[in-house]
């Protein structure tokens, strides 16, 4: 299936285009190498065709498109095209924020379930040892000097009933922690799935949560929101030069620079790459620029050596975006604000922090 730009055919796959050139070129090229060839100009169409941004989620969610991998964002997709409706950021944003939101209703409920399921095994646990105790105290009563038939038969069966409580009583303790452990393996993938595991910074998707939290909480309380967009100096090069080890320690420099200023209305998090997204709840956007242009000046003293050469890497700076979220219709724009500040100060030089 083919989800491209309004004016493409749907209907061929990459699989057929692969066909159809293979034997055209007489095996010039591999059946494997043209399906992937196919599907990388698939994925660049959907984008430019639809103008969209090129980043991260979006490149992701049009991977799955078009491979065919994610069924139902296709069928949506194809419905909407089908409505003679526009695919545009702000519908395949919503798309993104619903499976997220499904996948925290599928972890709630799971969580419940195993909550539920731990309360039932304790209590079942519980009345299996009350009933095992005082079934031997029962069974203890009863006098050994005495022959009757229907006392020993008694005494065996309650013995019995005995030995299988005591077995239910062990396996439902095993149950018990079996569901702790599940409890707390899903607390650790929530908080995996909201952070980024080299700067042990939040990630996109738990900042974006923030912002909504922290916008409708401003907006009640008429308190000042900014937001910013940092991007590293030259990080590519830094990379080409010394090695990605080199520009994991600095990524992680600047990560934990910029950590030193959080606080409950102070966040930052790894939106991808070498760039990082912050906000400033009660501070417009020329106090958010001066608090981060004295922490870009104090970085930017900073001299780094590479670990594994000994070699001087020099100094790292940073560039900085800012914007009032509160001048903009959505925190959307107001990103796209910060971002458009952030390449303005890019081009005017780099080292600097520019005002949306």
């Amino acid at each position: 299936m083919r989800f491209l730009s309004g004016g493409r055919s749907e209907s061929a796959s990459p699989a057929d285009h692969s066909v159809e050139q293979s034997q055209a070129g007489e095996g010039a090229i591999s059946a494997r190498d043209l399906v992937r060839k196919q599907l990388m100009e698939d994925i660049g169409e959907f984008l430019i065709g639809n103008d969209l941004e090129i980043s991260e989620v979006n490149l992701s969610a049009a991977l799955g498109l078009c491979s065919g991998n994610d069924i139902g964002l296709a069928n949506r997709v194809a419905e909407r095209r089908a409505n003679g409706l526009p695919i545009n950021q702000a519908w395949l944003d919503e798309q993104r924020k619903n499976g997220d939101e499904a996948i925290n209703r599928i972890s709630d409920k799971l969580e419940r379930t195993l909550e539920s399921f731990a309360q039932t095994s304790r209590s079942a646990r519980d009345t299996a040892a009350q009933y095992n105790t005082e079934m031997q105290a029962q069974v203890d009563k009863v006098d050994s000097a005495d022959e009757r038939e229907e006392i020993r038969n008694l005494t065996a069966v309650a013995m019995a009933m005995i030995e299988r409580t005591r077995h239910l009583e062990q396996e439902m303790r095993r149950s018990e922690s079996e569901a702790d452990s599940l409890r707390v393996s899903l607390a650790k993938a929530r908080r995996d799935a909201e952070h980024d595991h080299l700067t042990g910074l939040p990630n996109r998707r738990a900042f974006e949560g923030l912002l909504e939290r922290h916008y409708r909480e401003a907006q009640q309380e008429l308190d000042a929101l900014s937001v910013a967009f940092c991007d590293i100096d030259h990080f590519k090069k830094i990379n080409d030069t010394h090695g990605h080890d080199a520009g994991d320690r600095v990524l992680q420099a600047v990560a934990t620079t910029l950590a030193k200023i959080t606080d409950d209305n102070c966040h930052v998090a790894r939106h991808g790459g070498e760039e990082f997204v912050m906000l400033f709840r009660g501070l417009g956007k020329t106090a958010a620029k001066e608090k981060l242009d004295t922490v870009r000046e104090v970085f930017a003293r900073r001299k780094f050596v590479n670990r594994r050469t000994d070699e001087p890497i020099g100094t790292i700076t940073f560039s900085g975006g800012v914007a009032d979220v509160f001048a903009y219709p959505t925190t959307r724009d107001a990103l796209k604000a910060a971002d458009v500040a952030l390449y303005s100060a890019k081009e005017q030089g780099r080292n600097q922090i520019v005002a949306a």
